[in-house]
């Protein structure tokens, strides 16, 4: 392992890392067309995304809970993260095949993800002491096109077996956590934790400044899952059903990837501008287009596709700046617990919104129920003013 390296080749390592742990978040989904002809059982998509989330938001709480990202090496727990993560998404080849073993191993792989997505950001902030805006746009922007990336497939009308899905994906997970493994030393600036503090969770709660940041991110966790998971739908209801299943995983793809794009983007204007410009700039403005949808529900023709292209663009791009946000709240030794921890609230607030907007589709319509998701955004920045006014 080198003892020196650059912050600009640290961050590519990590960002390349990043990209090819987090593949196996959605290899499930890639999948689930031919496991549902295997298992001969329709509709597991929402399930198999289910598991893994909620895999992924016990896998943060615990790794939070036992402070694992301060107390060890943070190197480390990528690397055995994405070793055990990639060993849990081939048992599925390896065991027998059916329904239960499937989300069993789904929910593993979404449980040591957590070692590998908010641990990234760990590993990032130990390299940027100042700058750190600009490093995790680049770093949540490589897990954003990573999303976007079955929908380009599907889009181009690309089938690949789910065997390979399955080893490639293993295959190029367990690649990301030995390019960290071997070749990323800790960070110059980061600052050990060693002893086990069950009081450091209530101590993080009482800080202002880490719960207004943890607020915005909040609302705007509120808002981007569940805006991604019923986007085909409502590209379906905006365009009337004028355009084919391909042509809405395509557009699809290009309305998540934007949002890749403008993380990185963002990142280098929070750079000159700050983190917190960007970051509420950003969720002021996907709540607006929350709210345009509400009072002008029949946008369609030319603008469809501007329309969310432009969602897709701030509904992103405000994530790294909050995570850069809550970093910063913290002191150094206690920054793997708190990322690790705001991820896994936020990650559980998403179910919820997905169910409750599941609900408000069946009540109402998917134009009206994502319109709705506006009330995330305000929300968060209202905590977010709330507490940042507020003396810890």
């Amino acid at each position: 392992m080198p003892k020196i390296l650059s912050q600009r080749s640290a961050l590519i390592l990590i960002v390349i890392a990043q990209f090819l742990g987090t593949s196996l978040w959605f290899a499930g989904n890639a999948a689930a067309p031919e496991w549902e002809l295997i298992l001969g059982k329709e509709g597991i998509v929402p399930m198999l995304t289910s598991v893994v989330q909620l895999g992924f938001i016990t896998g943060t709480f615990l790794y939070a809970l036992g402070s694992i990202p301060d107390r060890y090496s943070p190197v480390d727990v990528f690397f055995f993260s994405a070793v055990l993560a990639s060993l849990s998404n081939l048992l599925i080849l390896v065991l027998p095949f059916s329904y239960a073993s499937l989300l069993i191993f789904r929910f593993l792989v979404g449980f040591f993800l957590a070692g590998i997505y908010p641990v990234g950001m760990k590993i990032a902030a130990d390299y940027f002491e100042k700058g750190l805006g600009g490093a995790l746009g680049f770093l949540v922007g490589a897990l954003v096109l990573g999303t976007a990336f079955p929908f380009l497939l599907k889009g181009l009308g690309i089938t690949i077996s789910w065997k390979i899905i399955l080893f490639s994906t293993s295959f190029l997970a367990i690649l990301g956590g030995a390019l960290i493994g071997f070749l990323v030393p800790n960070g110059p600036f980061r600052k050990s934790n060693p002893k086990f503090d069950l009081s450091l969770l209530p101590k993080l709660a009482k800080n202002n400044s880490l719960k207004a940041s943890a607020g915005g991110y909040f609302g705007h966790m509120w808002e981007l899952y569940t805006f991604w998971a019923f986007l085909p739908a409502l590209i379906l209801a905006l365009t009337q059903d004028s355009v084919s299943a391909s042509q809405s995983s395509f557009w699809t793809f290009l309305v998540i990837a934007s949002g890749g794009v403008s993380c990185a983007l963002g990142g280098q204007i929070a750079l000159r501008k700050g983190s917190k410009q960007v970051a509420l700039f950003s969720l002021i403005g996907s709540g607006l287009c929350g709210v345009i949808l509400l009072i002008f529900p029949g946008v369609s023709g030319f603008w469809v596709l501007p329309f969310l292209l432009f969602w897709g663009l701030l509904v992103t791009a405000d994530s790294p700046q909050f995570s850069t946000l809550v970093a910063q709240s913290v002191s150094p030794e206690h920054r793997g617990t708190a990322l690790t921890l705001v991820n896994s609230l936020g990650f559980g607030l998403t179910i919820v919104s997905i169910y409750l907007t599941t609900w408000l589709i069946a009540e109402l319509d998917v134009r009206t129920a994502l319109g709705l998701l506006a009330i995330g955004p305000a929300v968060g920045i209202s905590i977010f003013f709330w507490f940042k006014n507020s003396k810890n």
